[in-house]
């Protein structure tokens, strides 16, 4: 995938801070990653360009393997795209209670500032999240502590009742019976296409008789 000049900048302003928190750049898939051992985390730049002006959204996410292994078997992403699955992805502005913000850049000066408003956001606030998001205490927490409602931390919120669902049973969630429920009425609300009940089907059943032993 080519990098646009307005990417190579970015990475330039924007490298070093995150290579001191141990992420690697990854030009091809648009994003800064760092690998732990349930995972990894990440941070997604994604510029859209108009004439003078160029809007950045920031998402961050991680991934929990565990929970990202049994998912992907029941889901409809393409193999390839499997490996790069996040658990949780959301922007810095939906992070922050705005749901459409986007940084707005017309001048190199502006990318400066924002640059340092990134860095600023992930030494306060970012890297604090992503450091206890994924594990798996968390993840049954962020996902499943409102069920009936959206979840913040996933854009797909089909797959938010798989891997919530996921997460409930590798915690030995106490209610684990209860978000059956939930999310069964949830994605027969959300969608009517009967592979998608049928597939969430296979993951009940498929939860009801697992042991990670």
């Amino acid at each position: 995938m080519t990098t646009t000049p307005f990417e190579t900048n970015l990475y330039q302003h924007l490298t070093p801070f995150f290579a001191e928190h141990a992420y690697a750049l990854l030009p091809e898939k648009k994003q800064y990653r760092r690998t732990t051992a349930i995972g990894f985390q990440n941070v997604l730049l994604s510029p859209s360009f108009y004439g003078e002006e160029t809007m950045l959204e920031v998402n961050f996410g991680c991934r929990n393997d565990q929970v990202e292994q049994i998912a992907q078997q029941f889901l409809n992403n393409l193999p390839d795209y499997r490996p790069d699955a996040n658990t949780l992805i959301v922007s810095i502005g939906k992070f922050n209670g705005f749901q459409y913000f986007r940084y707005k850049v017309h001048s190199d000066e502006e990318l400066v500032d924002i640059c340092d408003q990134i860095e600023q956001f992930f030494a306060t606030k970012g890297f604090n999240f992503l450091d206890n998001a994924c594990t798996l205490s968390t993840l049954d927490r962020l996902l499943n502590e409102h069920p009936s409602q959206p979840c913040h931390y996933v854009y797909n919120q089909a797959h938010r009742c798989y891997k919530g669902l996921i997460a409930a049973q590798l915690n030995h969630n106490p209610h684990f019976d209860g978000l059956i429920d939930s999310y069964r009425h949830l994605l027969i609300r959300q969608t009517q296409n009967p592979y998608e009940q049928l597939h969430f089907e296979r993951l009940i059943s498929y939860l009801q008789h697992y042991s990670a032993n």
